[in-house]
């Protein structure tokens, strides 16, 4: 099953409508992409807290990592390059932080407030080599941009 980003855009507009708080937003968020995609093993934020320093945020699946400085793994590339990260394999990766010893491949994406303040990143881990697209890369870009875009 991929995802239909129109259906899931609708469907996350629809429960965040109102809403202000991240971690509420990011809850929200995290239960519906992880449920849309069977390629998805592990969903979730991880939440700039100090300059420099991720933490684990709301998430769907087994355990993450706690903390990541930026200047470690896919999820540090994203926060520190402000770009999405899509690894097709994540043991080619030379820095990746192995959380999960299931995971095979990775999409990491920048979360960013209205005045361009990084928030935090988006992190989707699969089971599966080669699991994420360049169309998983825009729609939930743009999932993204329509629920934290506005804080």
């Amino acid at each position: 099953m991929n995802v239909d980003y129109p259906t899931l855009t609708a469907v996350i507009a629809s429960l965040a409508e109102g809403e202000t708080d991240e971690v509420a937003l990011m809850a929200t968020v995290a239960c519906e992409v992880h449920h849309s995609d069977n390629r998805f093993d592990w969903t979730g934020f991880y939440r700039v807290t100090t300059p420099g320093m991720l933490k684990i945020g709301p998430y769907q699946g087994g355990h993450g990592c706690l903390a990541i400085p930026f200047e470690r793994g896919v999820c540090g590339a994203a926060a520190r390059s402000g770009e999405v990260q899509i690894v097709d394999d994540v043991e080619a990766f030379a820095d990746h932080i192995a959380c999960s010893s299931t995971t095979r491949s990775e999409i990491v994406l920048p979360v960013f407030a209205k005045d361009g303040r990084l928030i935090g990143v988006f992190d989707i881990d699969s089971d599966q080599p080669g699991a994420f697209t360049e169309e998983d890369g825009r729609g939930l870009a743009a999932i993204l941009k329509s629920v934290f875009g506005h804080l």
